[in-house]
Formats: C-alpha cells, structure tokens, sequence
C-alpha cells in the first residue's frame, strides 16, 4: 500500500501549457503517473504531451468525472482562482506547488477545501511519491534521479524542505531500506495537510512501519504530533529532525527560509524536541542520524 497515491490515481494539471506545468506532466508521466489532461483558460483543444486541454476545471472534470488529484503550476496571483475552480468541481484532492501565495488567499482556500473534505497538499509542495506506484508533481527530479533516490519500503518520509524530501530518502536509501510514500508538505505558514494529517494515514498503511519528518523550527505544528501520540491516535516509530536551534538567538518574528520558518518564542526547535521526546518520539541531533535511529524497527 501507499497513502495519497495508487494505481488508480487520476491527474489534472492546471496550468499545463506553461513550462513548470509541462515539466511536471512529463516527470508524472515518466513515472508512470496516470495524467489524464490540463487545463489552460483559452487553450481549449490543444495538446501537451499527448494530454488534452480543457479550458475550465469543470469541462474536465465532465470528460474525466473520476479525476482524483490535480496540481496547480499557475503564477501566485492565479493559484486563489485555480484552487478555487478545483474546489467547486469536487476533485478530492490538491496539490499546490506554488509559492509566494497571500496568506489571505491561502487562509480562504484551505478553509473552503475543509468544508468539502478535500485535501490541500501545499501550498509549496514539489509534491509526493510512492516508489515504483506513481508520483504527484517532481517530487525526487527527473526520473533518472528519482529512481536512484526512491525504492520500495516500509518508511514514510514527512518533509517541510523540498530539497530534504530527496535527501532523507536518499538516506534511507543508502541503508538499505526503503520508502512507502514520501511527502513534501511545503513550507509556508500555512499547511494544507499537516504532520498529524499524513501521521494518521500512516498509521493506517500496512506497508508503513516507521515514519521519519524532516521539520523547521517555524510554526507550531509539530506540537500537534505531542497531542495526536497522548491521544493514542498514533503508536509506530517515529524519529525527528527539527532544523533551526539557533534561531533561539534570533529576535522574535524573524523570518530566516520559508515563508513558515518564522521565530516564535517558546515554540522553537528546543522546545518542540522536548515536548516529542517526552512522548517517545526519537529526536535526531544531525538529520543524518534519522536514518541510525529508525533503523531497528524498519
């Protein structure tokens, strides 16, 4: 098994006949990804790759009625829009790669995707992959790189940096051990699916004996995870790595990578190890030392 992903998995790509767009059609599609078209307002009839464009999300989703995920590679002052039409057509699930969104925009998104139950991966997320099933966006590069990072397994990768998603599993890889899904959730403020999210789908998946999250000392989410593991609503093997322990020394506000990667004092990388720990989650000084921590119970 893997989560958010199978066999089955239909994709739209909004905004296909941009270049972000087609390269991330081409990197699906290389993979073994079933995309079934984009869509480009205006283009209407044309073809990327072999796949049609629709005009609209709704005259897609009319030709393609079990069309279960769509990306969005539109510019930032569309994306709003973009989510917006997926939104309304029903399509269960999102993936946004795009950066830079309004907070507002983001905020007023995640808010109406929740009151349908649809799941927003993002904003800023390169995406997810389930090796040897398929991938969503170019999580893991051009194909050539994504297989020699990527192999069947049973760890689930968790990451906020996009550019960590590959070398976490890369570590993982180098064990000798394998990946059952792999995802980039994005680094913005704001987080479509969160750690507790994807941890409850882990927990579920029979493939998925541990899972390991690169985090950022930005934000409060891991301290969601604290709650979820109390509430008894996760139990596997979980080891942490949250990056940022100097900003400690770092004035209040300040925004030192992503956009969620802002100091929050009390809630930084050392207090949020501490709070883990004190749950059994195992805590890695070094994100290279994930890998030596997970490994007994792989």
């Amino acid at each position: 098994m893997s989560i958010l992903i199978n066999k089955n998995t239909k994709v739209l790509v909004q905004g296909i006949t941009g270049n972000e767009g087609e390269k991330a059609t081409r990197a699906m599609l290389e993979y073994g990804t079933n995309v079934v078209g984009g869509v480009r307002p205006g283009k209407g009839g044309e073809e990327v790759l072999g796949k049609p464009v629709f005009n609209t999300v709704a005259e897609a989703v009319k030709k393609f009625p079990d069309i279960t995920t769509t990306t969005i590679y539109v510019p930032p002052f569309a994306t709003k829009a973009a989510i917006m039409e997926a939104v309304e057509a029903d399509i269960p699930q999102i993936n946004t790669i795009v950066e830079r969104i309004p907070i507002r925009d983001t905020a007023y998104c995640l808010a109406a995707a929740q009151e349908k139950n649809i799941q927003i991966i993002g904003p800023s997320s390169l995406g997810l992959i389930a090796p040897g099933i398929g991938r969503i966006g170019v999580v893991g590069g051009p194909k050539e790189q994504a297989d020699e990072i990527f192999t069947p397994g049973s760890i689930g990768i968790i990451s906020r940096s996009g550019g960590m998603t590959n070398e976490v599993s890369w570590q993982v890889r180098k064990a000798g051990l394998g990946q059952s899904t792999a995802v980039h959730v994005g680094g913005d403020l704001l987080m479509g699916t969160t750690y507790v999210d994807l941890l409850k789908l882990f927990e579920k998946d029979e493939q998925t004996e541990a899972v390991i999250i690169f985090g950022e000392h930005g934000g409060s989410y891991e301290f969601e995870i604290v709650d979820l593991i109390k509430n008894k609503q996760y139990s596997k093997p979980l080891a942490i790595y949250i990056g940022g322990k100097f900003a400690s020394t770092l004035p209040e506000g300040m925004n030192i990578g992503h956009a969620g990667a802002i100091v929050e004092r009390g809630k930084g990388a050392l207090e949020k190890s501490e709070a883990l720990n004190k749950v059994g989650v195992m805590i890695a000084d070094r994100y290279e030392d994930l890998v030596e921590l997970i490994n007994p119970f792989a």
